[in-house]
């Protein structure tokens, strides 16, 4: 249940990070609404994995997939450079985050 909620944990932070750029561009409540929204239930999602994972590796991978998430949701919804170097990076914090799953 934990690793359950520490993906979602990620999923979320991912949507904070994408609605801070959506409120830079838009400058409305909703953006502002979502940009919280995202935060607070990753936060708390978080807490919760830690009661259960290592606090390294619950942390590690929780910026592994908002930082992997942010870069592809820029990619996707902000016309963000998909130059194949920076995908093989992206490739590279999700598999070290993988792998800190298969040690844990």
């Amino acid at each position: 249940m934990a690793w359950i909620s520490l993906i979602f944990a990620g999923v979320f932070e991912m949507l904070g990070v994408t609605m801070i750029n959506k409120l830079h561009k838009d400058r409305n409540w909703q953006s502002l609404v979502l940009l919280i929204t995202g935060f607070g239930i990753s936060f708390v999602l978080l807490a919760f994995a830690m009661k259960t994972l290592p606090m390294g590796t619950a942390y590690a991978i929780w910026t592994g997939i908002g930082t992997a998430g942010g870069a592809i949701s820029g990619m996707l919804l902000y016309g963000e450079s998909k130059d194949w170097r920076r995908i093989v990076f992206i490739a590279m914090v999700l598999g070290a985050a993988l792998g800190l799953k298969l040690i844990s």
